[in-house]
């Protein structure tokens, strides 16, 4: 598995980059956002370990100029904790984050959480259709009345784990366990924000909510 290492800081930089490729990583690092951005786009990685302090753009501008082009899954390092520093990253197309202080341990588990959901998710191959809505697992494609319809690789996961069984009622805990981490720490409040904007793209009925129990997939336009 190839990794990209977004890291301006030597110190930090070298160490992480010797240690993941003893993990059996092949490492390649740039220390600026443009550079990330060309690296991306011209050798795309199995995955992004994306730091938000960056001499030249700010983390999230580079997390949302990869995702605008790439589904490659991006690891944030944040040093900021607070909670809409978090959610604003999951919004912009972050796969997970870390912060500031981690311990490598954890950052190489959830380096292959991360590549495991990936690569789970490229297995499913089929296509589902769900009256209007059809999701292809392959190509990572969803349409709405034949239209394309953009989503973040978290929300393609989250539409596409509530496709598995459509009209099922899947609780938030399983959501969490399986979308994002059985070891999830962040607020449940990530999956809130997530839901409401697969309803924006997909349609304000396409998720139901089961008060005190979780979510479903419906058919869009199907009601209540």
């Amino acid at each position: 598995m190839k990794l990209l290492v977004v890291e301006d800081d030597p110190s930090i930089a070298e160490p992480l980059c010797a240690g993941l490729g003893r993990e059996g990583f092949v490492v390649d690092h740039v220390a600026t956002g443009q550079d990330a951005i060309r690296s991306v786009t011209a050798h795309p990685p199995d995955l992004v370990l994306l730091d938000l302090g960056l001499p030249d753009l700010d983390g999230r501008v580079v997390c949302r100029e990869i995702r605008s082009s790439s589904s490659v899954p991006v690891i944030v390092v944040t040093a900021r904790s607070d909670e809409v520093d978090r959610v604003t990253l999951l919004e912009l197309g972050a796969d997970d984050y870390v912060v500031k202080p981690f311990g490598f341990r954890e950052l190489v588990a959830r380096i292959g959480a991360v590549l495991r959901r990936t690569s789970m998710a490229s297995e499913q191959a089929e296509a589902v259709q769900i009256g209007d809505l059809r999701l292809d697992r392959r190509t990572h494609q969803v349409t709405c009345d034949g239209e394309p319809v953009a989503l973040t690789p978290k929300e393609f996961d989250l539409v596409a784990f509530l496709a598995l069984d459509p009209g099922a009622v899947r609780t938030r805990d399983d959501i969490i366990r399986n979308v994002w981490d059985e070891n999830w720490w962040g607020s449940t409040k990530t999956l809130d924000v997530h839901i409401a904007s697969l309803r924006k793209k997909l349609g304000a009925d396409a998720i139901q909510t089961v008060r005190g129990v979780g979510f479903a997939l419906v058919e869009p336009g199907g009601g209540e």
